[in-house]
């Protein structure tokens, strides 16, 4: 046979062949596996949360996984090490969605989030969710494909100063923050919700992220008097030394945090000025058996030793992921950025398993709900101070 024949003869049998794939190839995307892409944290100043994060992520697939996956399709999760550095944050988004079909992606920082943004907005492929809680993300205008696993900064010193005002009407609060991005953004739209709900800010004192002698600044907010003084945008220093030498100046404040303070092993290493220390959090803590959480209780089956609350973060993320995958499904669309975000926007009265102690409404890009936690330094352990506050 002659090699023309040869190959007019292997063009006939290939379409052939192709006709006969045309459905089995619809089914096999049909059982395409669902990608979790992650820009991930793993070494860096921010290794503590990204192990935990990583690791979060990861167990809920494996959950998902075990049970046959969703509408029969598996998850699988694609992460890489960023260091916290947003050059290789962005290196790793390219890397993952240019050898995967990525539909979903955790990013590390808000300045990745702001970063990747417009290529989320190009590709309209993607729903990102991530480390960050800025209030700037928080636009769905702006950010239509990204969400928050919990409240805002600015949401989260609601739900405090709803607290304080509640305990303490009328009461005097102080703001302390570092001079970075992450420090000042809730800073001046919560100086107007303290007024709207009757408090006064009697002192607002900014320091550089990572300052050591705050003497001065102890000074000021000891003649500032507050009943109460709210910290942001730090993870522990100078936390304990504002708290050590306000004591030792006769100050009777009450101290506060935010979300990445709040981890119980972070608090526990303030010792003893930490007794008492309150903050926000959005989730129940991996010991908290106050209230029945059946996915807690499969958190701790897995893992009989402690999980932070970054863990918990990317557990519930890998969650609101598969979810809003799942509707999008149900719905017979395809997995892209304006659907899946549309799905998790049908999420209404939701139950998280009790990883969140009320069921849960996303209505924009945030999950407006927390409850505010104190240190119990004899036990080792946060205590609920608060009921669950939705805004």
């Amino acid at each position: 046979m002659q090699t023309s024949q040869i190959s007019q003869r292997r063009r006939a049998l290939l379409l052939a062949a192709g006709a006969s794939l045309v459905v089995p190839l619809a089914q096999a995307q049909a059982g395409e596996d669902i990608v979790i892409g992650g820009s991930i944290p793993m070494t860096g100043v921010f290794a503590f949360a990204g192990v935990g994060i990583n690791a979060g992520i990861a167990d809920y697939v494996k959950m998902v996984n075990d049970g046959g996956g969703i509408k029969g399709r598996k998850l699988r999760y694609v992460p890489e090490d960023t260091g916290y550095k947003v050059d290789a944050s962005v290196a790793a988004f390219k890397k993952i969605t240019s050898q995967n079909k990525v539909n979903l992606y955790y990013g590390d920082s808000t300045a990745f989030s702001k970063t990747i943004n417009p290529e989320l907005d190009r590709t309209g492929n993607i729903m990102m969710a991530g480390a960050s809680f800025a209030t700037e993300l928080n636009d769905p205008v702006k950010y239509p494909n990204q969400f928050l696993v919990g409240p805002d900064y600015t949401e989260m010193f609601g739900i405090l100063l709803r607290h304080i005002a509640k305990e303490k009407p009328g009461a005097k609060v102080a703001f302390v923050y570092s001079d970075s991005e992450f420090g000042r953004d809730p800073i001046e739209s919560s100086e107007a919700l303290a007024k709207k709900l009757g408090l006064s800010v009697s002192v607002k004192i900014m320091t550089p992220a990572g300052s050591v002698d705050v003497s001065g600044e102890v000074i000021k907010l000891r003649r500032a008097a507050p009943d109460y003084t709210i910290f942001h945008g730090y993870i522990l220093a100078p936390i304990p030394e504002f708290i050590t030498q306000g004591k030792q100046q006769g100050m009777t404040s009450k101290w506060m945090g935010t979300f990445w303070t709040m981890d119980s092993s972070t608090v526990m290493k303030m010792g003893e000025a930490g007794d008492g220390f309150m903050g926000v959090m959005p989730y129940r803590y991996y010991y908290d058996t106050s209230a029945k959480a059946p996915m807690l209780d499969k958190i701790r089956q897995l893992h009989p030793e402690y999980q932070s609350t970054a863990y918990i973060q990317g557990f519930l993320a890998a969650m609101l992921f598969t979810e809003a995958a799942k509707r999008t499904l149900d719905a017979k669309k395809e997995l892209n950025g304006k659907n899946l975000k549309a799905a998790l926007n049908s999420i209404k009265d939701f139950d998280t398993g009790g990883l969140i102690g009320v069921p849960i409404t996303i209505k924009g890009n945030s999950i407006p709900v927390g409850r505010v936690y104190k240190a119990d330094m004899k036990a080792q352990k946060m205590v609920a101070a608060s009921d669950w506050i939705a805004l």
